[in-house]
């Protein structure tokens, strides 16, 4: 299998985050070499967290002192997230301890308002494609998104038919050996602010998904 090399900007880290490794209930269709499924997981993998500062507390408040007889509940390991991203933030990849995603921006990937791949995209796809063959990962999560423009119902059926385009060429890249989650959740859970163009760019993504299994 050939894969197409592009040129891009040198990747430059963005930050570093904590945040705590949460159990997500899960309904996944397995097909051939893909599936559709429509009741699975309320939000995305990684919209749990947030990065948003805690609210400032007085450690001198009595209610927050433990009670009598209290103990302290077991400690947790929590999850550390690297992300980064290209420098025109086209591209967004982010790793943990149990998973890796990759986000592309809409415009790299399609057309105004379409679902149809450019020729940039199947190189991009298939660069992931050889990142999930690296992690011998056997289920993969692709997820379509947009900005709050238009109509809910058609950023609806837009995103998920931009998720099931990235999921025609994974599919053909990695065989049938792979579960495929697909789903379009329109405007929700964006990741930037949808008041201006720049965040509603960011908005306007597909992200892949798939557990790592290898360090």
């Amino acid at each position: 299998m050939t894969h197409v090399r592009t040129h891009r900007r040198p990747p430059r880290l963005v930050g570093q985050i904590v945040v705590a490794a949460l159990l997500m209930a899960s309904v996944t269709a397995v097909g051939a070499s893909s599936a559709t499924a429509d009741d699975g997981p309320s939000v995305p993998p990684g919209t749990e967290a947030t990065s948003v500062p805690p609210v400032e507390t007085d450690g001198t408040d009595p209610d927050l002192k433990m009670p009598e007889g209290g103990t302290l509940a077991p400690a947790k390991v929590l999850d550390i997230v690297q992300v980064v991203e290209d420098e025109g933030g086209e591209e967004r990849r982010e790793d943990t301890n149990a998973d890796i995603k990759f986000a592309l921006q809409a415009e790299v990937l399609f057309g105004k308002d379409s679902a149809k791949l450019s020729s940039e995209a199947n190189s991009r796809i298939s660069a992931i494609a050889t990142e999930i063959e690296k992690q011998n990962a056997t289920k993969v999560r692709i997820f379509g998104f947009t900005d709050n423009l238009g109509s809910s119902a058609h950023g609806d059926v837009l995103s998920k038919q931009r998720a099931e385009a990235v999921n025609s060429v994974l599919s053909k890249e990695l065989g049938t050996s792979i579960t495929f989650e697909i789903r379009g959740y329109g405007e929700q859970y964006p990741i930037a602010d949808n008041s201006t163009e720049e965040g509603r760019k960011k908005n306007r993504r597909v992200e892949v998904s798939f557990p790592r299994t290898t360090n």
